[in-house]
């Protein structure tokens, strides 16, 4: 059966574990493996505007060997008259993968189950997690050993950040907390997900409603935008009600000392994080911004692999 990569759970701790060692020899030896070789094309489509997955995806697919075929979703008949469904029937005849950068999650769900070929989430209003397994892999490279370390995520926890923080960190077996207000918690299934895996894996997942509850003792502090693409029209409100979230070095204070703070940019400064601390030397946002390139190329390679490509 064909793997997707829909959501950060449809890889199990030791997939997850797999595929991060993957990204870390890939990163040491970056040409290594050629499974696209031929060239074989991946199909990457974008309903959004992208500067980090777009640039990612691309040079990844070359180093991989292969030819991204870079789709906008505006001058595509995928949305109009043509269902994602259809759209991946067509596709799979013709490409190694599909990549989609998109809205609803229910539009991969769907075109995943219309396809042979793998489909990977590059990012959607409820989950980011090819960018969760470029953060996994930086915080791997700066504190180690994943399982049992705490991570804060705080601001928006019904982002798709939030929610793929709380499913990846706990498949990890992390300690993973979210602070956010209470009128903008995760999703409860998603939450129920991530403690079930949490205690299978002995992490843990919790929301609370404080930014110092969520940061007290962490290992990493994590944020992300207060206003996703599509809401923008609500950025005054948004920041009325994150204003007590946002990350600046009183906050990190209550972290550990070496505590590393990440960001999956683009960063609105000022906001969400101020600028002495994604500055600082507790930052590591340029190693996570790279890293994007070296986990999606494993797994990518690791999809393809289970699909016999």
């Amino acid at each position: 059966m064909t793997r997707h990569f829909l959501r950060d759970d449809d890889l199990s701790p030791a997939e997850q574990r797999a595929v991060l060692e993957r990204a870390a020899q890939m990163k040491r030896d970056r040409w290594a493996e050629r499974p696209l070789e031929g060239p074989k094309s991946v199909a990457v489509i974008f309903d959004k505007s992208s500067t980090r997955t777009r640039v990612s995806f691309h040079v990844g697919i070359s180093d991989l060997g292969g030819s991204p075929l870079i789709i906008s979703t505006a001058s595509s008949q995928l949305g109009g008259k043509e269902t994602a469904a259809d759209t991946a029937r067509v596709l799979e005849r013709q490409v190694a993968a599909i990549v989609w950068r998109t809205y609803a999650q229910s539009g991969l769900e769907e075109m995943a189950a219309g396809t042979t070929v793998p489909v990977v989430n590059a990012l959607s209003d409820d989950f980011h997690p090819c960018q969760l397994l470029a953060d996994l892999l930086t915080m791997q490279e700066h504190k180690g050993e994943l399982a049992g370390l705490t991570v804060a995520f705080v601001g928006d926890g019904r982002s798709n950040m939030g929610q793929s923080y709380l499913l990846a960190c706990a498949t990890a077996g992390m300690h993973v907390r979210v602070g956010s207000p209470a009128e903008h918690s995760p999703e409860p299934g998603v939450v129920a997900d991530a403690q079930r895996i949490a205690a299978e894996t002995g992490g843990s997942a919790s929301v609370v409603s404080s930014a110092s509850e969520a940061v007290a003792g962490a290992d990493i502090v994590v944020t992300d935008t207060w206003v996703s693409m599509g809401k923008e029209s609500e950025k005054a409100e948004r920041v009325a009600t994150f204003g007590g979230f946002k990350v600046d070095q009183a906050l990190m204070d209550l972290a550990k000392p070496d505590a590393v703070f990440m960001h999956c940019l683009p960063a609105d400064r000022g906001f969400e994080v101020t600028a002495d601390v994604i500055d600082g030397p507790q930052s590591i946002i340029w190693d996570e911004a790279e890293n994007r390139l070296h986990a999606q190329k494993a797994l990518l390679a690791w999809l393809l692999e289970r699909a016999g490509a």
